[in-house]
């Protein structure tokens, strides 16, 4: 690993995803949910899910990171990781990597199980804002 992802401090931005695990609604499903970010200016924001009995309106961690980064000032995303209720890593699903690529673009660095990957492998192909002016 070269560059920024090199340098990154991986584990510290884990251990504050935890944290904000800890603090998940989850008790329908049993399955806590925790994320952290490093905001391009530095910030770190985070997220936990957040379960509605209708299950269809329950929150998605990066959700609630999402709000966290506007409600702190904005910015881009420039490192993403995501835990369970054990600490393990875990990958957002589609419709996170959809809200994660408006929020920290193709290159965003996402923490997998398999390694440290740009959003654009995870995401191939996006649909995006410049789609709309088509």
């Amino acid at each position: 690993m070269t560059g920024a992802a090199a340098v990154f401090d991986w584990e510290a931005l884990r251990v504050v995803a935890r944290e904000a695990m800890s603090r998940a609604y989850a008790p329908y499903s049993g399955y806590p949910v925790g994320v952290a970010a490093r905001v391009a200016d530095g910030r770190t924001v985070t997220g936990c899910n957040v379960e509605n009995a209708s299950y269809g309106l329950s929150l998605c961690a990066e959700c609630g990171l999402v709000s966290d980064l506007q409600r702190s000032g904005g910015g881009r995303l420039t490192h993403f990781t995501c835990v369970d209720g054990e600490g393990t890593l875990l990958v957002p699903c589609g419709r996170c990597r959809q809200l994660l690529h408006e929020f920290g673009g193709p290159d965003l660095l996402l923490d997998t199980p398999e390694g440290v990957l740009p959003l654009s492998e995870m995401l191939p192909q996006a649909f995006g804002p410049a789609h709309l002016t088509k």
